[in-house]
């Protein structure tokens, strides 16, 4: 008797890689192996992004927060000690929203910190 063969799976499996791989140059987009290895690739970079995308945010906030508290005349490491102090439970994202959106707010919680 004959090896029956899944064809239907394995072109479907083909189909779904070129199918990521629409966009990409050459014969990346078209021939399996290079689609495959190409996939493969990215998204192993995907991956890595995703976790490099929280170091990048928290890096920004805390650049705003600095910029913010420096026309105070307080350090970044001064002013987030004196909200630790004081007991103020806002992360850096929130302050870091606060310095471009409510400045006052922020002016009367680094006055008030500060003390």
């Amino acid at each position: 008797m004959a090896r029956s063969v899944n064809k239907v799976a394995s072109r479907n499996r083909r189909k779904k890689v070129i199918k990521q791989a629409k966009g990409y140059y050459g014969r990346r987009k078209s021939t399996i192996r290079a689609a495959h290895d190409a996939v493969m690739h990215a998204k192993q970079d995907a991956y890595i992004g995703r976790k490099l995308k929280k170091r990048d945010f928290r890096q920004l906030w805390i650049i705003r927060i600095s910029a913010a508290v420096r026309t105070f005349g307080v350090s970044y490491s001064k002013f987030m000690n004196a909200l630790k102090k004081a007991g103020v439970l806002l992360n850096r994202k929130a302050l870091s929203e606060m310095t471009i959106h409510n400045k006052e707010a922020f002016k009367d919680l680094v006055t008030q910190v500060t003390k």
